[in-house]
């Protein structure tokens, strides 16, 4: 027997939660991993662009990541959370590793002296694309936090992925030989 993609069990505007339970779909619980979920396709859609081997290394565990977070989200059951959290192996570790891979990414940077638009090449400009989204996923992560208990961790890891996004951006560029334009 096949699974069908469809279940018609949200038809009237609910969805189950990962371990039990449903809630409406604009829960702020279901805002949060939605929008954890397209910031994995935004990076998706940025890793298909012009592949560039270093950038692409960095963003594919990230995508792991980010499913991960996306589960732990959807959990209601704070047990299971803290759970789904160490099965992520999102800590203070991984996050360092985001911040040596800015710090990396860096290194080949002229220092930002101004503010710059978004765009460039296509990766740049999808991964400025991604960045955006990460940070709605942070303020969508944020507004939940308000409501239940999220681990701090979550919030500290979409920030400083933001971060790092905004330095591939420019160093997408940078290999492309495009230049950047300020505001």
């Amino acid at each position: 027997m096949t699974l069908k993609i469809y279940t018609k069990t949200g038809d009237d505007g609910d969805t189950g939660l990962f371990g039990g339970g449903r809630v409406a779909k604009d829960h702020p619980r279901v805002e949060a991993y939605g929008e954890v979920d397209e910031l994995n396709a935004t990076i998706g859609l940025a890793r298909s662009i012009e592949m560039m081997p270093r950038i692409d290394e960095v963003l594919a565990p990230v995508q792991r990541d980010l499913f991960a977070l996306g589960a732990l989200l959807a959990t209601p059951d704070p047990a299971k959370m803290w759970e789904q959290l160490e099965k992520a192996r999102i800590s203070d570790a991984r996050v360092a590793q985001l911040e040596q891979a800015i710090d990396d990414g860096e290194q080949e940077l002229e220092p930002l002296k101004a503010f710059i638009l978004p765009g460039g090449t296509p990766k740049a400009a999808a991964l400025h694309v991604a960045r955006t989204v990460c940070r709605r996923s942070e303020r969508a992560v944020i507004r939940l936090q308000h409501e239940t208990e999220v681990p701090p961790i979550v919030v500290v890891y979409l920030n400083r992925l933001s971060d790092l996004l905004f330095v591939l951006a420019r160093v997408a560029n940078r290999r492309a030989g495009a230049g950047e334009v300020t505001w």
